[in-house]
């Protein structure tokens, strides 16, 4: 059976653990982040991700890409829509 990445994030608890992994696996890499965040997305639905972050699909879409180099406010749009906060701690 192929990896689905949707059956392994279906609640926002695994959402969270999955970003978590990603920051700590490359802290720096926004690229890679914002990579794992879209493909988060598709995961999840893209229509409704857009939805509940008050963007439309082709916004966040494009956002998202592999080209995208979204705000940081869009990126709080969407960790919202997916049901996560992001937060700090001490380095």
């Amino acid at each position: 059976m192929p990896y689905s990445l949707a059956e392994q994030l279906r609640t926002p608890e695994e959402i969270a653990a999955y970003l978590n992994a990603w920051f700590t696996e490359a802290p720096d890499d926004a690229t890679s982040i914002v990579r794992v965040l879209g493909e988060i997305t598709h995961a999840k639905g893209i229509e409704q991700v857009a939805r509940a972050a008050g963007l439309s699909r082709e916004s966040l879409n494009n956002a998202l890409s592999e080209n995208g180099d979204p705000s940081f406010a869009t990126v709080l749009k969407v960790a919202r829509a997916l049901g996560v906060r992001l937060h700090a701690e001490a380095a």
